[in-house]
C-alpha cells in the first residue's frame, strides 16, 4: 500500500502542533481492521488535543482525530469484510492510538461499529462523538426517570455541536427545550432547531444561595463551572443534570443542599469509555428514534485536513457553532 496523508501531532520541545505529512500503514498503531477514511469531524476535544491546550494526547507523535467513518479495506476479524461501511469513536482513538485525521486508519476490531442502515458515512460524522454523547445523555436520563412531560429542560452551550444536536433530538422527543447561550445572535437558529426559549448566559446571575426557585425539570450541561453550579440550585425536585463538558471551567462550587433536600441527580457520561454493546445500540438509535431532524442545519462547514489548524483556533476562541465535518480523500 502506498504512503498516504495524515494530520500528525508533534511535541517539539514543549510546543504541541500538528502538520500534514505522508505516512505508511506500518507507521500507524496496530489493529485488526484497516479502514479507508471518508469523513471525520472536529470536536472540542480535538482542538484541545491538537494544540496542546488540553493534556489530551498520551504520546507523540500521534495522528489526531477522535472520529472517523469510511469503508473496510481489510480485516483480520471475520465480523468485518472489505467494503463494509463502519465508524470509529471513543476508546483510545486519537488519544493514545493513531486517530481519524488520516486517509487510512487501522484499529482493533472491538472499536469498529457497523454504520446502521439508512445512515451514510457523512451522516455518521455529522453526528460523530457529539451526537453519540447526546445519545448517551438521553440513555442516562431515561434510566433515571426523566420524561418529556416534566417541564422545561435546559441545554447549556447551546450553539456547540453537542448543544445543537441535543436541542434537535430532545425537542423531537417532546421535550420543552430551553437553550442557554452567550451567542444571542444565534437565537433564531436555536428556535429553528426546536428550542422553545433562549436565555442569554451573560444575563444569568450565576452566584446565589444554596437553593433557588426550582425552574427546570433537568438539564444537559456543556459548560461546567459556575453554570453547572447554578443548575444544581435551580433544577426542580427529582430532576436530573447530565454533565458533559467543561468549556466554562472544570470546577464545581456547590453544596449538598440540592441533593439532600430536592433529591436531584448529577449524572456523568463518558463517550470514550462506553461499553461496546451499548455503543452499538445507541448508534442504532441515532439512525432511528434519536435521529436528528435538522442535521443539514447543524453542520456549518465541510472542511479538509488542510483547514484543521485554523478550525482548532476558532473553536478554542468560541468562534464556531454547530458541527464541522472533515472530508478525507483516500487513494486505493
Amino acid at each position: 500500500m502506498n504512503d498516504f496523508i495524515a494530520f500528525r501531532v508533534y511535541n517539539d520541545q514543549g510546543k504541541v502542533q500538528g502538520r500534514l505529512e505522508k505516512v505508511s500503514l506500518q507507521s500507524l498503531s496496530s489493529g485488526a481492521v484497516t479502514i479507508q477514511s471518508e469523513y471525520s469531524s472536529v470536536n472540542y476535544k480535538d482542538a484541545l488535543a491538537a494544540t496542546g491546550v488540553g493534556k489530551i494526547l498520551h504520546r507523540f507523535p500521534l495522528v489526531a482525530g477522535i472520529d472517523v467513518a469510511g469503508h473496510v479495506l481489510a480485516s483480520e476479524d471475520q465480523r468485518f469484510s472489505k467494503g463494509d461501511p463502519v465508524l470509529v469513536t471513543g476508546y483510545d482513538f486519537g488519544v493514545d492510538h493513531d486517530g481519524g485525521y488520516s486517509e487510512i486508519v487501522r484499529v482493533p476490531a472491538e472499536w469498529v461499529v457497523p454504520i446502521p442502515a439508512g445512515m451514510t458515512t457523512y451522516d455518521a460524522m455529522a453526528l460523530g462523538t457529539a451526537g453519540f454523547t447526546v445519545a448517551l445523555c438521553i440513555k442516562r436520563l431515561e434510566d433515571n426517570g426523566q420524561k418529556p412531560d416534566q417541564g422545561p429542560f435546559v441545554i447549556t452551550g447551546a450553539t456547540g455541536g453537542v448543544g445543537m444536536l441535543a436541542i434537535d433530538i430532545l425537542s423531537g422527543l417532546g421535550y420543552e427545550v430551553v437553550a442557554v447561550t452567550g451567542k444571542m445572535d444565534q437565537q433564531d437558529e436555536l428556535h429553528a432547531l426546536g428550542a422553545k426559549q433562549v436565555l442569554d448566559r451573560n444575563t444569568i446571575k450565576l452566584d446565589g444561595p444554596p437553593l433557588e426557585k426550582g425552574q427546570w425539570s433537568g438539564a444537559i450541561d456543556n459548560a461546567g463551572g459556575d453554570v453547572l453550579a447554578w443548575l444544581t440550585r435551580t433544577v426542580r425536585p427529582w430532576g436530573n443534570i447530565v454533565s458533559v463538558g467543561l468549556a466554562g471551567g472544570s470546577h464545581l462550587n456547590t453544596t449538598v443542599m440540592p441533593f439532600i433536600l430536592r433529591g436531584i441527580s448529577l449524572l456523568g457520561v463518558t463517550s470514550a469509555g462506553c461499553p461496546t454493546e451499548l455503543r452499538h445500540k445507541l448508534w442504532q438509535r441515532l439512525a432511528h428514534d434519536l435521529r436528528p431532524r435538522h442535521l443539514d442545519r447543524i453542520v456549518k462547514r465541510v472542511a479538509t485536513m488542510n483547514d484543521l489548524p485554523d478550525i482548532f483556533q476558532s473553536m478554542l476562541a468560541s468562534k464556531t457553532t454547530g458541527r464541522t465535518v472533515v472530508k478525507i480523500s483516500a487513494e486505493d
